[in-house]
Order: C-alpha cells, then structure tokens, then sequence
C-alpha cells in the first residue's frame, strides 16, 4: 500500500493528567476495537470518526465511516491540510480505513479529509453539498449528425459462449496464488484467424454469500467468487457477431490484494493480461492443447488485439501494452516469456490512472462516465491529455464522455437486476437531495440498459478502428462531432490527440500569453490553480495526483467582463499548419452555460493575421459532484488563413476574441487538424522503473544508499523526478535526461545509525515522463528500517491507595529513552471486590474522556472505560491519574483494575501489564 512517510503525532490531554506529565490517560466511553485514540497533537479533538490506533510498534491513523464504503476502483486517500498522506488499507467491514503512520516528528495532524477519486467521502451530506453547489443543470446538448457507419450493429455471425480455467499463477508482491479463469465469446463458422479482444474488468468485490460481499481473496468457505469477469457478455457477443475473437479475464486474486501495491495492481493486471496472451498464442500454435471451447473456436490472430479494461483494469490493460513494447524488470513482472503477439489499440472504460504514465504510442479510446460516483473525477481523461508531447504523436487517443453514464453499469455483474451478486448504483441515491444531473430519476440520467448499449457501440468502434482499419469509424471518437445511432439515447461526446494532428498550441510548451492565464492544472494556491475557488464541480483534465503542485502541467484560463477582449497564445517558436485542413481547438466553459461565442484568428511570423471563424460554446450538464469542466473539440477551417495569404507553414500566434458580453473559457490545446488515421510507430524510448530498496538503519556511523533506479531500451529521453521529504511531506521537483544503464536520476539518502528505539522511515521518489521516455514503476523509494528494539516497559505505583477524593496514579516508566512516541492501553476490567463505579470519579474525566455519563451508575468496568497512555520522544516516563470524588455515602473499600491492551485484538492480554488501585471512604 501507499503508505503516509512523514506523520507521527502524539496524542494528548483529554482528561486530568498528574503533575503535567507529557503523557496523556484518555478514557473512552465505548470499548474500543482495537485500540482507539482520538486526539491530535495540539490537544484538539481529531474529527468524528477519526482515531490514532496501532501500538507503538505500528501506529496507524483509522478513519471509520458512518455508512458503508464499497469496495471500488478508486484509490482512498487520506489527507492533512490539502497535502496527500497515503492510501489506507481497507477493513473488512466496509466501513474502517487504517493507514500506518511512518517516520517521526513531521507535523500536525491538521485539516484531516478522506478522498477518493476526486470525492470527499468523510463530508457529513456530500450529496446536500454537491445539489446546492451549481446553477440549475442545462438541458442535453442536441444529438449529433448520424455518422454513415454504425459499429453497434450485431454482425451476421453467431456465437458461441464458453469457459476455461487453468492453473493459478504466483504474481510478484501477492501472497496468494490468482485465478487463470476466463469466458470466450466467439463468431461461429468464421474462417481464418480472427483478432483477438481481451477484457479485464476492475475492482470490485471478489466473494459474496447472499446479501453480503468482501473483498477476500481466496473467499473464505461459504461463499463464492463474484463472475465480475462476465459482465462484458454484451459486449463480446456484438464483437463476436462481427467476426472477433473475445476473452474476458477474472482478476478477483488481485482486486483482494491490490491494497499493498504501491502502484495499486497496475503491474499484476499487466502480468496477469500477457500471461493470458501467452497462452493464447500457445493454443494459436498448438490447437490441440487449448481449452475445449478455445478449440472450437476459429484461431486468434495475436498480431491483431485489443485490450478492453474497465477502471483499474484500464490502468492494467495500459500497462499491459507498456508492458508489451518496453518489458518491465524481470524481478517485478509475472510474466517472462517473448511477446508474440502486438496490441493495436485499448479502450478504457472509466479508468484509473494513479501512475498518471499512459502508452503514449498505442491508440486508445478512454471512455469517461459523466456520473460516474467511484472514479468521480475522470482521471482517464490523463490517457489524452498525458500523452501530448512524450512521443512521435502517431497514436490517435481520444476521450469519450459519455453523459448520464454511472461507473458500474457498464458491467452486469455490478448492476442492480442483473448481477449474480449485490451490486448499487455506484453515484449512490439520496432522496432527500436528488443530484440534478446523476440522480435516477433525472432527465440527463441513462438507464442501464442504456449505458451498456452505448458502451457496446464504442467499444465496437475502437475495434472496428483499432483492428479493423476502418477509418469510417473514426468520426465517432476523433472529436468531428459524429453520433452512433445504435448508442441513442446516449448523449456521447468526444475530442482527441495525436493521428494527424500536428503544429499544436500546447500550454505546456513555453506558450507566452497575454489577455488570459496561464495557470496550473494543480496548485494549492487558487490564484495560480486553473479552476480557483468559483469552480462548481471538477475538470478531469486537472485531475490530482501523488503531488499538491505539478509543474509542466497547464491550460490557458481565459474571463472576460465584455466583447471584444482578446486572448494571445504565443509559442517561443513557429508552429507548421501546412497541410492542415482545420484549426481544433479543445475547449470548455463552465457547466450548464450557454452562448459562449469566440473568434478564432492566427498571426504568421510575418505578422499577418487572419480571422479564421467563430467558435460557439456551451457547457455540458453538471452539478457540484460532477466533473463537467471538460473540453470539447471545436474545429474552425483554415480556408481563411489561405485566402488571406497567410504564411501557414510559420505561424507565430493564435487569438481568441469574446464576442459574448462576459464569461469564461479554457483552452487544453489547439492543433493543426486533418483527416484519416496513421498506422501508430512505436517510437524505441527508454523506460524509467523505480524501485524500493529496505535498509536497517545499524547502530551507529552513516550510509549513504541510492534508490534503486533501472533505466532499460534505448535512446534517451527526458522525465520529471520528485523526491519527498519525509520529514515534511514536501516534494521537490527537477527535470531529468535518462539513457539506458545510466544513474541520471540519482537520489542518495543518508542513514544515521543508533541505538534507540524509533519507526521505519520511508524516502520516497516519484518519476513522469516528459518528453522521449516512458516510465512503468513510478513510485519508490529506500525504507529505512529501525533495527533496535523496544524498551520495557514497568508500572510503580505512585498513588495506587488514597481515601475519597484523592487521585489514583500510576507511573509507566521505559527501560530507555526512544525516539518516537510509545503507547499503550488500558482497559478496566472487573475485579475481585467492590469495584468504583462511575459516581466514584470525576464526571468532568468521564466526560472529556469519551462522552461517559455518570447515571445510571454502573461499575468501571461496565462502562467501556479504556485508558490510553502516551510517552513522549525523549521522555522515559508518564504518570497516569484517575480523580475520584468524595461523597456523603458510607461504602467499604472499593477497587478498580486496568489490564494492558493487546494492540491487534483490541482484548486484553491475560499475561500485560496491569494498574490496580483502591479508595476508602472519606468518611
């Protein structure tokens, strides 16, 4: 998992501690499971639902939901103050996230949020919040010309539906054996060999029995693994009517797993996807041995596939073909056979893209639901938007976006009705505050039978494009504002990257512009942030990722308060449109506006301008939960420019001119735009692997280690390296050239031995192409692991006999001074005569504890009392106080006890440490 390298906080005061001791004793009121701390490090209550838990060995920071969290695709991350601490490892009650808590002495524990995808999930009502946050939702954009071939027709072929199941392989970095299960969908009497379509769903639940799900792996006895890997039946059986070969893979062994990944699964879905072509290849070769149904099935042609991968098994699938052109290092790959087979294009259904690193040389469709509640903020829009500048640009990349669309519908098996297994609409329903754009019952809103068909149509014309070289097709996904009639009613829009575009105005290219803004797709800061503090809702072309700032990453943010207000964008060198039909501008305004009107003009180095046509804008359906800041392609002719004699092959400048009284827009690109579709070169880069590297810290001197680097393939090429501080969290950033066996990204880290006791320390090292070069593992680091052991530690009673009124104390003392905060806990257990009672002590400590009141009166130890004992760094010992009260009631001796905690049960340990005291009457 990705773990928080930076934050170790220790709790403090909430109730009365001796002699302002630098410990702390909280009491809860609820028995806690397993431990339970609730304080930050300036004294103040941490948010509700949040806890410190762990021991002093392995504290970790937990966050518990009031309302299940379903296992989703999604990384779940926990952050301070805007700043990302890691991604938790989930609960197997749906509802608790713990995150380990590495290193020491990093700052507060301040500002604390639970993100996931783009969405806050610990807001009390996000759904109040998302309603109320946008302008009344516009009406749906009119539907688009009719393209002359639709690819959602069924095929004259009929199909044949079967399953395999081999032998479960051994992935690097997961402890349990994964399924090599599939179902084929294939034409019937089709001759010759057929490409090939593999489809790998995402992350979802992996077992079920009844009405309950987890996310197990193996599923335990009882229940049954959900079939996520046949919702794509739909899907196959239109690709297979048309001729195609089909696979649909299961990967419930890694979606139980995946939470330890630093790269969540990317590089076992990648794994797990060859090793299937492999053996496809080997059944293409050998007939004979493959599955029955593979066997009666026409042959696959291997040099013809397409990988189909929905939400993390979209990031698997691209990695997958990463993988393919630039093998990985064998010791983190699981397969390690030749590659006999050539991956044509993928398409990616509302994918994950955490390593935010796509196949910049292999054509793809990215499908982007515009309701989608898991992966909300459509990263995948990365897929376009981060291929621009890093290789030839011969691959076409095209984003859809699909309105109205959930996340899980576009598989079966997550849908409500028709999966074998409890599955939700993953946008989710709140009655009470209907979503106007996602809620089921609005008009923008598909069914999903309606979404599927769509995501069939789509999914057919990649493969018809991709595979079948029809560029008839390509009008759907290029952005030239083609429908699919057999998706209606879906209203589905896209724009792309690449093919034959060229000449671009791209904001990441040292573009100079003046009459707008030129603003970061990340940043803290709202005046420099591309969207600020106005934006209602999200863009996916600023999706976050591990960093708060991202330099090299921009758009050109334009406002105006009246027509007529130019915008230059000019590039430190002039572009080439010589030969361009058309001038493609991606763009968007804010949601549910209408009217947006601008001219479009160019200036060649000469200083002629030519005013090349208007453009008229309108924003897409969108509410505060939506991400519907996204760009649509708007293509003005270059016929203009010729007439008026303008230098097309130098082209200096391009302005945009308002010709609406007020408003905003922001511009993703703008490229020179003709038409058909290039046979995609893979360019021969190297690839940049990060590695993690774990090292003791020893017991004295220093060691200077390096993290672990591998740069493969050829050429050279150039990559943006940040390292963290993992003191601070900070990241500092710097350019890199990389060549193959080179230590050009160099990142020394100094250990300092010693014998105290302290937490493992990460450094961490994030790495994203730039420009001539591909990068598979992007994240890691060197651990520095703390060898010493941890002190004992011993009770003295300080004041363990005192009469009504006084305090009961006790001092926990170490046999050392550590280097980090030690804790323990104590619960009160019953005794063997009188026990206090909660009319013994202070109401005030009960209070401030954990919300304990003293009525009805009950024993100690039936009231969930549990004391949490914290030592500072530094410090060797604590005093830990319980105030009683005295009153007028003659009563005999009475006692109470406290027994340690074990730290992994939440029990106490029949052989721990143990604070008895007693209390007399005062009178």
């Amino acid at each position: 998992m990705v773990r928080a390298r930076r934050i170790w906080v220790t709790a403090t005061a909430l109730l009365a501690v001796a002699g302002a001791s630098p410990g702390v004793a909280v009491a809860q009121g609820q028995p806690p499971s397993p431990v339970d701390r609730s304080a930050a490090s300036d004294g103040t209550a941490l948010p509700p639902g949040w806890r410190i838990a762990g021991g002093r060995s392995a504290p970790e920071l937990e966050w518990r939901s009031d309302r299940p969290v379903p296992m989703g695709d999604a990384r779940v991350e926990f952050r301070s103050d805007g700043r990302l601490l890691g991604a938790p490892r989930p609960g197997a009650d749906g509802h608790t996230f713990q995150l380990p808590l590495d290193g020491h002495g990093g700052g507060e524990l301040s500002g604390l949020e639970v993100w996931s995808g783009g969405r806050r999930l610990d807001e009390r009502n996000p759904a109040a919040a998302g309603a109320t946050a946008a302008a009344r939702p516009s009406a749906l954009p009119a539907p688009l010309p009719a393209n002359p071939v639709d690819p959602g027709k069924p095929g004259s072929y009929r199909t044949r539906t079967g399953e395999y199941s081999l032998k479960s392989v051994k992935l690097p970095g997961l402890a349990a054996p994964v399924e090599m299960r599939a179902v084929v969908v294939a034409p019937v009497g089709a001759s010759g060999k057929r490409p090939l379509a593999l489809f790998l769903h995402g992350r979802h639940s992996t077992c079920y029995k009844g009405h309950d799900t987890t996310g197990a792996w193996p599923c335990k006895s009882g229940t049954q693994p959900i079939p996520s890997h046949r919702g794509y039946l739909r899907d196959q059986r239109l690709l297979a009517s048309q001729g195609y070969m089909t696979v649909s893979i299961s990967a419930n062994g890694i979606n139980g797993q995946d939470f330890a990944a630093e790269d969540g699964g990317a590089q076992a879905r990648s794994s797990l996807v060859r090793l299937h072509l492999a053996r496809w290849a080997d059944w293409a070769a050998h007939p004979e041995t493959a599955p029955s149904v593979v066997r009666r099935s026409p042959r696959a042609d291997l040099s013809e596939v397409l990988l189909v991968g929905h939400s993390r098994g979209g990031e698997g699938v691209d990695r997958a073909a990463l993988d393919s052109l630039y093998p990985p290092p064998a010791g983190e790959d699981g397969y390690h056979g030749p590659v006999r087979w050539k991956v044509r294009g993928t398409v990616l259904i509302g994918p994950t893209v955490f390593g935010q690193n796509p196949a910049p040389d292999v054509p793809s469709v990215t499908i982007l639901p515009g309701c989608d509640g898991d992966v909300s903020d459509l990263q995948g829009e990365l897929y376009v938007d981060g291929t621009r500048a890093v290789s030839n640009g011969s691959a076409l990349h095209s984003a859809v976006y699909v309105i109205g669309a959930d996340h899980n519908f576009f598989n079966s098996e997550w849908t409500p009705g028709q999966s074998a297994a409890p599955s939700e609409d993953d946008f989710g329903d709140d009655p009470h505050h209907p979503d106007a754009v996602c809620d089921k019952r609005a008009a923008t809103r598909l069914t999903a039978d309606q979404q599927h068909r769509a995501g069939s149509t789509y999914i057919a014309a990649a493969a018809r494009l991709f595979l079948a070289g029809d560029d008839r097709v390509r009008p759907l996904l290029d952005g030239s504002g083609k429908r699919a009639p057999s998706a209606d009613p879906a209203r589905v829009l896209s724009h792309a990257v690449g093919a034959r575009r060229g000449g671009g105005f791209l904001p990441d290219g040292g573009v100079s512009v003046t009459g707008a803004r030129l603003c970061d797709a990340v940043d803290p800061s709202p005046a420099r942030s591309c969207l600020g503090e106005g934006a209602k809702g999200m863009s996916p072309h600023f999706a976050q990722w591990a960093t708060d700032r991202e330099p090299g990453r921009h758009a050109i943010a334009l406002r105006w308060t009246r027509a007529g207000t130019a915008a230059r964008v000019s590039v430190p060198r002039p572009v080439s449109l010589a030969g361009a039909e058309e001038l493609a501008l991606r763009l968007f305004v804010p949601p549910n506006s209408r009217g947006t009107q601008l001219d479009v003009s160019l200036t060649d180095a000469s200083g002629r301008k030519a005013k090349l046509g208007r453009i008229s804008a309108d924003g897409l359906p969108g509410s505060g939960r939506t991400a519907s800041y996204w760009a649509r392609e708007f293509r003005v002719p270059l016929t203009a420019a010729t007439r008026a004699g303008l230098r097309l092959g130098s082209v200096k400048s391009m302005e945009l001119t308002s010709r609406s009284a007020s408003g905003q827009a922001w511009l993703m690109d703008a490229w020179g735009w003709r038409p058909g579709t290039p046979t995609a070169r893979a360019a021969v880069l190297p690839r940049v692997d990060v590695g993690r590297m774990t090292v003791n810290e020893g017991d004295s001197g220093v060691r200077t280690y390096r993290v672990p680097v591998q740069v493969s393939g050829h050429g050279s090429g150039q990559v943006r390296v940040y390292v963290f501080d993992p003191a601070t969290g900070a990241a500092t950033d710097r350019l890199v050239t990389v060549r193959p066996g080179g230590h050009d990204i160099d990142v020394p880290v100094r250990v300092k031995g010693n014998t105290r006791y302290g937490l493992d320390v990460s450094h961490d090292v994030l790495v994203k192409a730039v420009r001539g070069a591909v990068v598979g593992s992007y994240r890691g680091g060197i651990t520095v692991h703390d060898d010493d052991p941890a002190p004992k530690i011993t009770v003295t009673p300080v004041a363990d006999r005192v009469a009504e009124g006084q305090s009961l104390k006790w001092r926990l003392t170490l046999s050392e001074a550590v280097d980090v905060g030690l804790s323990q806990m104590f619960t009160v257990v019953p005794g063997t005569g009188p026990e206090l009672s909660t009319k013994d002590v202070s109401a005030r400590w009960l209070q401030q504890a954990g919300g304990v009141k003293p009525d009805p009166e009950r024993a100690l130890s039936k009231a969930g009392i549990s004391v949490w004992v914290d030592i500072e760094p530094g410090r060797t010992s604590v005093d830990v106080a319980v105030p009683t009260v005295k009153d007028t009631v003659k009563e005999p001796t009475e006692s109470v006890r406290f027994q340690q905690v074990d730290m992994s049960t939440g029990e106490p340990k029949p052989d721990g440490l143990v604070l008895t005291g007693s209390v007399r009457d005062a009178s």
